[in-house]
């Protein structure tokens, strides 16, 4: 139909493109009088009677205030249109957003610029991380290790031949630009004594998508469409991996999910087979990165996993983008009992071969003993931020409080948010001269994350 169809009535759009014109004839009207443009003609002349039959007299300035009277009614009929115009497209385009038209626009074009983030890890850790970042910009790419064997992934790892998919899923869900339901959707654990009892949703579906699409990369860009993903999620490896601790006794204990139960001080890190490759889009995920974040997250069995992939070790140590290291907040039974924060930078260093990391983000808050009682039973104790002795590797020290309000000793994604937030401020990597409108940008941001998490509650 072309043009044509604009006429169609019901478009909600020809009354406001005609307020509009009205408008702009009012403006050229107002500014003709106000100037006393010979241009008017008639209108001019017929102003001019009505002014002698009303005072008596000519009058330049009342002719001067009609045109100011014209020229301001002309540009609120213009402004009233243009919003009415833009709010009749945006609500049926983009009809579930909240907030007003100006604040979508200036906060989804300062997260399109925003930095080219990598995060490196997995585990619920990452997920957390990631909650945080979909705010600062829409540049994030994490990713994930593939060499979780427990539970609903284990299972349909076997079952499959796919890798798993939980912590996958669990970053997409994170990162996605979702409701609170499609989120209780994708984590919802099957019950009872079925076969799919222990499930989750969101495994499954991506388990189907990966069969649909014919591989697990186009199943995670098929979900990430669905789920409006704001960045990208990739496995470390597409291959089937299976992780190995040596312990300081000389032992070696095989399986993701069986390492921490031997509770034994873990040495080295392995994997089989050793010369698995690493993703593509990993690897240039890597390469192109402005900031690379690793962590938080099981330190041997979500983070370090990563840097045993031949390809990722070698784009880690070749890039040269900021490195981040987020510590734990809490040891965790059976991998880092006793571990302070240089404990947890130390493993990294040795695993990537070489000192790589720029900056570590350490919790300096302290745990409320009602927190910290629950943990006691398994021997979790909070970590240590050794500050000066990070510093000995030549290392920059950032200690924050990072522990969230409630029962469970965790990050904040809130407050997690806004220490990088700063950090990538001080590095200008946001660009330069637009410090007031980063701080506003940065403002908004934490305010929708606040709106979001009362959302989901």
């Amino acid at each position: 139909m072309g043009w044509i169809s604009w006429l169609c009535p019901g478009i909600n759009l020809k009354r406001w493109l005609l307020l509009f014109a009205v408008g702009v004839l009012l403006c050229a009207l107002g500014l003709a009088l106000f100037f006393n443009y010979q241009l008017m003609g008639k209108a001019e002349e017929l102003l001019f009677q009505m002014t002698y039959l009303t005072t008596g007299r000519y009058s330049n300035r009342l002719i001067m205030g009609l045109g100011v009277v014209f020229l301001l009614v002309g540009f609120g009929t213009m402004i009233y249109g243009t919003r009415r115009l833009i709010s009749s497209v945006v609500s049926v385009v983009v009809p579930d957003k909240n907030g007003s038209l100006m604040e979508t626009i200036f906060m989804q074009r300062k997260l399109t610029r925003g930095p080219a983030i990598t995060v490196v890890g997995g585990g619920t850790g990452l997920s957390t991380l990631l909650r945080g970042m979909k705010y600062i910009t829409n540049n994030c790419t994490a990713v994930v290790t593939s060499a979780d064997d427990g539970g609903s992934s284990g299972r349909l790892r076997k079952e499959l031949g796919i890798i798993p998919p939980g912590d996958l899923r669990n970053c997409l869900t994170a990162l996605a630009d979702r409701e609170p339901l499609m989120e209780r959707l994708m984590q919802y654990r099957f019950q009872g004594d079925s076969p799919l009892a222990g499930h989750c949703f969101g495994n499954l579906f991506i388990a189907a998508m990966a069969q649909a699409e014919g591989g697990m990369e186009a199943g995670l860009n098929a979900t990430s469409q669905i789920l409006k993903v704001r960045g990208r999620v990739i496995p470390s490896t597409l291959a089937n991996i299976q992780l190995r601790a040596r312990m300081f006794d000389g032992s070696i204990v095989a399986g993701e999910s069986e390492i921490p139960k031997v509770r034994k001080r873990i040495s080295r890190m392995m994997m089989a087979p050793a010369d698995a490759p690493a993703a593509n889009a990993a690897v240039e995920a890597i390469a192109h990165a402005d900031v690379l974040i690793f962590g938080p997250g099981s330190l041997y069995t979500s983070v370090i996993p990563n840097l045993l992939v031949d390809g990722i070790r070698e784009a880690v140590l070749q890039s040269k983008a900021v490195k981040i290291y987020i510590c734990n907040v809490m040891t965790q039974p059976g991998e880092t009992d006793g571990y302070g924060a240089y404990e947890h930078v130390k493993a990294l260093i040795d695993h990537a071969g070489a000192q790589f990391l720029d900056y570590v983000i350490v919790n300096d808050q302290d745990v409320t003993v009602e927190q910290l009682r629950q943990y006691n039973a398994e021997g979790s104790m909070p970590i240590t931020p050794d500050v000066d002795k990070i510093r000995s590797l030549g290392i920059t020290v950032v200690p924050a409080r990072l522990i969230s309000k409630r029962d469970l000793v965790r990050h904040d994604p809130r407050k997690l948010a806004r220490v990088l937030i700063a950090l990538i401020y001080r590095l200008r990597l946001f660009g330069r001269g637009m410090q007031f409108f980063d701080y506003f940008f940065m403002r908004q941001g934490m305010r929708r994350m606040n709106k979001q998490n009362e959302d989901n509650k």
